[in-house]
């Protein structure tokens, strides 16, 4: 199944100019949610890693399935003030503003090998600050892994020193 025909184009989203690619009929179609998660699992198959973490939001509904085919335990990197436990912060720039993600202080382990995944790759700006919880928490990112990477935006580059970077579909 070719997911570059389920994934959906939506114009001037979330602002004017924008071509936002909505993954939401990957996930509302049975079949291609499947091929999606067994795409990513062949993806990740040759990653040594001792855990996941997946990234608020969408990377929640990949990295779930994954951490349970793999028995992997699964951390969660979420926005500011959504997780109920002690955390470590990390704020970093977005084209207009700040962000901030966070992970519980016992997400990762020192000497851990951690996968990072997310629904999509654009500017890298959220995987790279979720690499630097991982590593401040004494653990190394053995890599990335995504269902859409957005070629143009140039986010691998700004990864690919953390550790590989996987993607199922790219988009030139």
């Amino acid at each position: 199944m070719d997911l570059r025909q389920v994934i959906r184009d939506v114009p001037d989203f979330p602002k004017p100019g924008i071509l936002f690619k909505d993954i939401t009929p990957v996930l509302e179609n049975p079949a291609a949610f499947a091929n999606a998660v067994a795409g990513l699992r062949d993806l990740l198959s040759g990653m040594p890693c001792d855990r996941l973490a997946a990234i608020e939001s969408r990377g929640f509904v990949f990295g779930a399935p994954l951490a349970l085919s793999y028995g992997l335990p699964l951390a969660l990197v979420r926005k500011q003030g959504k997780l109920p436990a002690a955390t470590r912060a990390v704020t970093y720039a977005l084209e207009y503003g700040t962000a901030t993600i966070e992970a519980h202080l016992d997400s990762f382990r020192a000497g851990e090998r951690v996968v990072i995944i997310d629904d999509l790759l654009a500017t890298g700006g959220t995987a790279a600050a979720a690499a630097q919880l991982v590593r401040e928490a004494g653990a190394t990112v053995a890599g990335f892994l995504f269902l859409v990477e957005l070629d143009f935006l140039q986010g691998r580059a700004r990864l690919e020193a953390d550790g590989p970077v996987f993607s199922l579909v790219r988009f030139a």
